[in-house]
Formats: C-alpha cells, structure tokens, sequence
C-alpha cells in the first residue's frame, strides 16, 4: 500500500448489549459528549428509514494538532451489526463499524481505508505515517474509553 494510503483497524471491547452501543453509535450528535476528539457534528442531509443517504459533517481533533472536517454518508446498514460510511473532505475513505455479542458485552470493529488527499499531508506521508497512524489510534481508543463511560453512566 502506498504511503497516501491507509487501512486502520481498531477494536473496542465494551461491557453493554450491542443494542445499546448501536444506539450510541448511530446517535452521531451526541458523540462529542463521550468522545473528545470529536469537536462538532453537523447535519448536512437525511437519510432513508434505515440511515442510508444520511449525510453528518464531523469535525475532528487530533494528537498531532490539526483538526480534520469529514463529510460521512452512511451507504450501508445491517442494524446493530453493520454500519458503512464514505468519508470526503480532509481525507476520503470508507469506513466500516463491525459489531458481534460476545456475552454481556459488545465487540466492536472500525475499519476505515483512508486516502490522503494531495496537499500536505500527501506530501509528508512517508515520512509522517508512523505519526499519522498514532494520532489515529489514541483518538479511536480515547473514543472507545470515553463510549464505555458514557454506556456505563458514569
């Protein structure tokens, strides 16, 4: 895979019902209370009854202190087991939340094929990947920290 290429994969495990860590992660406007990269979500068009053709501007924060604006538009569900998303703007990509029962508790899934646009980021790829990636990392896992809390009411 070239450098302005990603494939990131992240997993959360969590202790609730897939129905409730669904719920959370289909209600995009309150992300920003449990996750702390997410700085605003915006409403840029509906959906279909299932979610498809929803359309939420997601501005976000990071570890390495730029901030990226994503348009996501929600292209397929299966609910409570399957969301995927395309991202535009900042960085254009495909992303897919995956969640299976494991017990009391909720497995989660994200994977997100990412392009980097041209610019700098393209530019500095090679040699920031290994930043890139980190900063990817501590934003999903402060999400996934931050969504248990929230699911356990704390």
């Amino acid at each position: 895979m070239r450098a302005h290429h990603f494939d990131l994969v992240s997993h959360w495990r969590l202790e609730a019902p897939p129905e409730r860590v669904w719920a959370a992660l289909v209600d995009t406007h309150n992300w920003p209370r449990w996750w702390p990269f997410v700085r605003r979500v915006d409403d840029l068009r509906g959906g279909d009854v299932r979610g498809v053709g929803r359309v939420r501007r997601i501005e976000w924060a990071t570890r390495l202190s730029y901030r990226l604006h994503l348009e996501m538009e929600v292209v397929d569900v299966v609910k409570g087991e399957m969301l995927r998303a395309r991202s535009r703007g900042h960085l254009n990509g495909e992303g897919i939340w995956l969640l299976r029962p494991d017990g009391a508790c909720t497995n989660v899934t994200y994977v997100w094929r990412v392009e980097l646009p041209p610019g700098w980021m393209r530019w500095l790829a090679p040699l920031l990947a290994p930043l890139f990636r980190w900063s990817h990392e501590t934003v999903m896992r402060a999400g996934g920290v931050g969504l248990g809390r929230y699911l356990a009411g704390a």
